[in-house]
């Protein structure tokens, strides 16, 4: 079976060609304690049987500046694709987003509004003020990566995608649901987003843990999620090196939580969602 990974990050070890400029001025632990560079992000890959990965853009090491994730899928446009944070608040929001964006550009974008670094979560991706990004984003067919925590901000999730129901968000994480807590009340939670046709969900080691821990109880989960989504709407990433085991670990750990999900479904979460969202990534 093909893999493709959605979601590894890539640091540069050339600091004077790749500055550092983390979006709130702080550095994430992991960028700083295990770093891997795109060499060694492909060498990786070698070893885990994966074939191309979306390079996301370490918003924590180099905020807006997407240099290295775009320098690096010039070099192996056979194995990579990038995805850089943008800005959906300036107010050259919708032609930034067009100038960036494209054949030798970014294959998607991402928000951040929440994480390590960012521990409040971010209402703002929601303002009326972003509408102008989020038409162009629909109407190029741009999508968009959304690092949100679901709770609070759930709220504006469901007006933003209202407000635009063609756009293609891919969910990081999930949204964080709280698996740990109640398997049944988190798939739920996520199940009910389902409405909105354009999100797209990615399925990562902050969720494949939590279900490994869970057992047979994490079919509480699992069955809504994927009876509402379809494996058709849902990506696999293994948010190397953010998470802290190897990616032959997390390629494992994905195969054993979705061991019993039928075959078709899991070629989609593997590979087929990732191609139909990035079309860079060919087969």
């Amino acid at each position: 079976m093909d893999i493709i990974d959605t979601h590894c990050h890539i640091i540069s070890d050339d600091l004077a060609r790749y500055p550092r400029a983390p979006i709130g001025g702080k550095q994430s632990g992991w960028a700083t304690t295990r770093p891997v560079t795109a060499e060694g992000m492909a060498g990786r890959m070698d070893e885990a049987g994966i074939a191309q990965a979306v390079l996301v853009q370490a918003t924590t090491a180099y905020g807006y500046d997407n240099s290295y994730v775009l320098d690096s899928r010039a070099r192996r446009p056979d194995r990579f694709v990038a995805v850089g944070t943008v800005d959906p608040l300036r107010p050259d929001a919708a032609d930034n987003l067009a100038a960036v964006t494209g054949a030798d550009g970014l294959a998607g974008v991402r928000l951040f509004t929440s994480g390590s670094t960012v521990p409040t979560q971010g209402e703002w991706f929601a303002a009326p003020e972003t509408d102008p990004f989020w038409r162009r984003a629909s109407d190029l067919g741009v999508p968009v990566c959304l690092q949100m925590r679901l709770g609070p901000a759930t709220a504006q999730l469901h007006d933003l995608l209202r407000r635009h129901p063609s756009v293609y968000v891919l969910l990081d994480h999930m949204g964080y649901p709280d698996i740990a807590a109640s398997p049944t009340a988190a798939g739920k939670e996520v199940a009910e987003l389902a409405v909105h046709p354009g999100l797209h969900l990615k399925l990562t080691h902050r969720n494949l843990e939590r279900l490994h821990d869970a057992g047979k109880d994490a079919a509480g989960f699992l069955d809504p999620v994927l009876e509402s989504f379809g494996a058709n709407r849902i990506a696999w990433g293994s948010n190397l090196p953010a998470a802290e085991q190897s990616l032959p670990e997390l390629v494992a750990l994905a195969q054993k939580v979705l061991d019993k999900v039928p075959e078709p479904d899991r070629r989609e979460i593997f590979t087929g969602t990732a191609r139909r969202l990035y079309p860079g990534l060919a087969a």
